[in-house]
């Protein structure tokens, strides 16, 4: 097998928020002497703790190629083919607990359900966090269902957002719709805007970030740009400037890649922490007076919005089974908001004051 690309979870236990698609992707090149056989077969027996199952439910959702072109089961491989495959992580031996935890769910029906997470739950059981994380929440929401009845730690995901950002996130309901909303994130064709409030201003209206992100050389809780390409995986995120508040911005942000803490790292990486963000430095002033009543101000927001400024604000999508495009969006939450009205009130009273 020429090349297997998998999440780092040693990283993803300690770390205690994570924003990665959920989904493996394996490329091989069929050896010169080997006879016709069918692909499920093929892969089975060359792919290590890979049902057969799952190799034909990848097949049906279009995300097994070969030479480029999606194949059904009973494809033949032959000598010198190209394959490549995306398909959903396995399940975890880990045990969930289904439970009645409230659910801000802004859609549903029989393929997919788009749950409005909020700002303090994590997505998945992981080191440190074995209750009251969404999946538990869904795990019993969803208990009648076949893929969330074999305790499947990863059930239905195919990405998640950090444990302190807000937002939309969506999960399939049935095998057919975690392998086709896989290949989307994996083909980058998902549509996903953020709001942020970072620190600083910007000389320009809207602009773009690229840098290869992988885990700090000197933080294993971090991650970190690596702008030479040397390590880590390539990441794009364009920002456009939605408010400008002298002192911090609102900007809004649309991933064209999905990276662990990507908007997190980004933003640190060109001057502009995200407002609060404890892991990226900005939970300090960073921009502003040395008043001590703007000191105050400040630790007023913290208090009010004690996490990192960041709400996943919506999704846009193929459906898995219509395939047609369906978009989401939700409002920004309490705390952002009120956060944000501090800020409007702080600003007019400024400019009162200087005219």
């Amino acid at each position: 097998m020429s090349e297997k690309e998998i999440i780092d979870d040693d990283f993803l236990n300690e770390a205690e928020d994570q924003q990665d698609e959920m989904y493996e992707h394996f490329a091989l090149t069929v050896d010169k002497g080997q006879a016709l056989l069918r692909i499920d077969k093929f892969l089975t027996n060359r792919m290590e703790h890979v049902s057969r199952n799952r190799i034909q439910s990848a097949a049906d959702g279009g995300s097994i190629l070969v030479n480029g072109t999606p194949v059904k089961s009973s494809y033949k491989v032959k000598p010198l083919d190209q394959i490549s495959i995306v398909m959903p992580y396995p399940k975890r031996e880990v045990e969930i607990i289904p439970e009645n935890i409230p659910l801000d769910i802004v859609y549903e029906d029989d393929d997919l359900i788009i749950v409005n997470k909020a700002a303090g739950m994590v997505v998945h059981p992981g080191h440190g966090n074995y209750t009251g994380t969404l999946v538990n929440a869904l795990t019993y929401h969803l208990k009648d269902l076949p893929l969330f009845q074999e305790g499947d730690m990863r059930a239905g995901l195919v990405h998640r957002i950090d444990k302190n950002t807000s937002g939309l996130l969506v999960i399939a309901k049935n095998e057919r719709s975690h392998v086709r909303l896989a290949k989307q994130f994996f083909d980058h064709t998902i549509r996903r805007v953020y709001t942020a409030l970072v620190w600083g201003n910007f000389d320009e209206d809207e602009g773009t970030i690229t840098g290869n992100i992988g885990r700090s050389l000197r933080d294993r809780l971090k991650m970190a740009v690596f702008e030479d390409g040397s390590a880590g995986k390539h990441a794009v995120t364009h920002y456009k400037v939605l408010k400008r508040y002298g002192y911090v911005t609102l900007i809004e942000c649309r991933l064209e890649t999905g990276r662990t803490h990507q908007i997190r790292v980004h933003m640190e990486h060109t001057g502009h922490p995200l407002f609060n963000d404890e892991r990226y430095g900005g939970d300090r002033i960073l921009k502003g007076t040395t008043f001590s009543k703007y000191k105050q101000f400040i630790e007023n927001c913290f208090t009010v919005m004690p996490r990192h400024g960041l709400h996943a604000r919506s999704l846009g999508f193929v459906h898995p089974a219509t395939g047609k495009e369906v978009y989401f969006e939700s409002d920004l939450p309490a705390d952002m908001a009120a956060v944000l009205t501090k800020w409007d009130i702080y600003t007019a009273n400024r400019d009162d004051t200087e005219s």
